[in-house]
């Protein structure tokens, strides 16, 4: 075993009984598989369905649960009631975990469990990360920071366990496609689903659609640029999204890059945490 591996074994069995965040992405699916590995049935994992919450990613948690015959269940979370998430300024994120660590924390309490454990790693603490604040208020446990476990490292013992999401894009909830200020609705959110899904039937595998009004701006990896620029392409990225209630069709030149809706955080001028 990894000596990270073995160390994150050891703060999870430490932990007691723990109720695991589970959204199938790459680092939540990983700590799910560990937390099993360590805990047997000491382990629950949850995964929370809002509307900011792609259809894609149930099914993707869904094939990891029955891969590994994970403990598991669905709860509901109701962030979209909150007028403060629905504003989509910088703290957005906070606002949002802080309904699902609320509901985890409920659901720990009535089962009996012991902790609440989510998956940020090493990474995600280079970034604007307003969840994590939530966290800490909750006492929520972040055990990849814990043992030092970087999203390479996530992504290589995935790998080593087969676990399905181990080359899986980087993902986040849909309510990150809009720019702060913009107000998150559900057909906003349903708009940027059904776009990316589309994008990704034409053969894309990393991008991004940032919902800009009636503008939708595509991100896609740099490396896949060239297909995207090909003109037979760019018709049909357009025929793709104009019937989904978009007016323009335009291709970021930037290409896809985390966390680029953060690039204008500096006039937000009352968030200081964000420049």
């Amino acid at each position: 075993m990894h000596p990270k591996e073995a160390a994150l074994h050891d703060r999870l069995r430490a932990a007691g009984r723990v109720v695991v965040a589970f959204s199938g992405g790459v680092d939540s699916s990983y700590l799910a598989v560990a937390a099993h590995s360590a805990l047997g049935d000491g382990a629950l994992a949850v995964t929370a369905l809002s509307p900011s919450y792609p259809d894609s990613h149930r099914r993707i948690a869904e094939e990891v649960v029955a891969r590994f015959g994970l403990a598991h269940r669905f709860v509901d979370t109701h962030e979209m009631q909150s007028a403060a998430y629905r504003a989509n300024n910088p703290d957005r994120c906070y606002h949002c975990k802080s309904e699902l660590f609320e509901v985890l924390g409920k659901l720990r309490d009535e089962l009996g469990f012991d902790a609440v454990a989510y998956g940020v790693n090493t990474d995600d603490t280079g970034d604007f990360r307003p969840g994590h604040r939530a966290a800490g208020e909750r006492g929520v446990l972040s055990p990849f920071l814990d043992v030092g476990l970087s999203k390479a490292e996530i992504r290589s013992l995935s790998r080593a366990l087969a676990i399905p999401t181990a080359d899986l894009p980087a993902s986040a909830c849909l309510s990150s496609r809009l720019p702060y200020g913009t107000e998150v609705t559900p057909e906003r959110l349903r708009q940027v689903e059904l776009g990316e899904e589309r994008l990704r039937s034409l053969g894309f595998r990393q991008l991004r659609l940032r919902h800009h009004g009636e503008v939708a701006r595509v991100e896609i990896e740099p490396s896949e640029l060239p297909r995207a620029l090909d003109p037979a392409m760019a018709r049909a990225m357009v025929a793709a999204l104009k019937p989904l209630g978009f007016r323009y069709v335009s291709l970021d030149l930037e290409g896809y890059r985390t966390g680029a809706l953060n690039e204008v955080l500096a006039q937000w001028v009352e968030f200081p945490a964000a420049r």
